[in-house]
């Protein structure tokens, strides 16, 4: 069962037992759903609900690694340790969560944590420490615009979950391992194949569009084969996301190499100048472009993307990618991750 499944029905019976507080009596539900999702990660997170004062306040939650707990079994912090990957601030599902973002509250957790997740148990934002002690959003994954759309989705959780839980666990994935070190091939690896499976569930509900038409036609005629049938239009839509995804690490490459000690931010749009391969070049131009593959919402992901390439440690990254082994330290982990059948 997705975790999402479970996540929504335990929330369900909370809420149809009459006998719940707003906030925190859904607070095992949502530990449930991070432990469930922090298992599956190396090293394991586990999530601690209600910790201790220790000058900001009481999180709601914090976000442990083993090397953390006293023992890998126990529920108890090694005394004095913040926890590795950011504390939890949990809001009633009437709450909005841009109303809180810019809370005192909000700020004094940062101030001593450096990361939060904040979340209604509809909405999640990944928030972090920046110069001035101003919250700055990341990535963040919205399961209902409303609470009563949420409530409506909760009483149909194997069809919401169908719909969002692909996304939704990749989501909280990237969001438990947000602060950790990220200067290895395979871990970056791990972080595209992830952004490309939100991708490719994004290119998979959507419509179809003129502009897919357009691509489909293109990538056929440059493979030399047809995408038939059902199968073969899941196929295309899969070489679709693995094309984009191929060309912004290729760009970031490239970029890199240009000047390995440049301080500016690498753009994915850049990738369309960057990169001399025609079909690549009008598959980014076109994703950027609102009328054509715009709606697919494939920018959002793209720029997370980004985000993440940016804060690679690249002389750590580059001292263990050799390009010339580019399939070995990367292209065979990011299809493992992405679609091992496929690889």
């Amino acid at each position: 069962m997705n975790p999402l499944e479970i996540y929504l029905t335990e929330l369900r019976e909370i809420h149809d037992s009459g006998a719940a507080t707003k906030e925190t009596s859904g607070y095992p539900a949502l530990a449930n759903l991070l432990d469930t999702v922090g298992h599956s990660l190396k090293p394991r997170v586990r999530c601690i609900i209600q910790l201790k004062n220790s000058g900001a306040g009481l999180p709601d939650g914090g976000l442990f690694t083993p090397d953390q707990l006293k023992h890998h079994d126990e529920q108890a912090p090694l005394f004095g340790l913040a926890p590795a990957r950011g504390v939890l601030e949990v809001k009633s599902t009437a709450d909005e969560l841009a109303d809180i973002i810019p809370s005192d509250q909000v700020k004094q957790y940062l101030s001593l944590y450096g990361q939060l997740l904040l979340t209604n148990y509809r909405e999640f934002v990944l928030l972090e420490r920046v110069p001035g002690n101003t919250p700055r959003r990341l990535e963040s994954f919205r399961l209902a615009e409303s609470e009563a759309a949420f409530w409506s989705a909760a009483a149909h959780p194997r069809k919401t979950a169908d719909a969002l839980g692909e996304r939704f666990t990749e989501y909280l994935k990237r969001v438990l391992l947000q602060a950790a070190p990220l200067n290895n091939p395979r871990d970056v690896a791990f972080f595209l194949a992830s952004y490309a499976r939100d991708a490719r569930a994004r290119v998979e509900h959507a419509g179809d569009l003129p502009a897919l038409a357009a691509i489909r036609a293109a990538l056929e005629q440059a493979l030399g084969m047809q995408f038939e049938a059902e199968r073969g239009e899941h196929f295309f839509r899969s070489t679709l996301v693995q094309t984009l995804f191929y060309g912004v690490f290729s760009a970031w490459v490239l970029w890199h190499k240009e000047r390995p000690l440049r301080t500016d931010a690498f753009d994915w749009r850049a990738a369309a100048w960057t990169l001399h391969v025609p079909m690549i070049k009008a598959l980014f131009e076109q994703v950027a472009t609102p009328t054509k593959l715009g709606p697919l919402g494939l920018v959002e992901v793209l720029d997370w993307t980004a985000a993440t390439l940016n804060r690679v440690a690249r002389p750590a990254f580059f001292e263990k990618f050799l390009e010339t082994h580019a399939v070995q330290y990367f292209y065979e982990p990011f299809l493992e991750a992405f679609y091992p059948e496929l690889r």
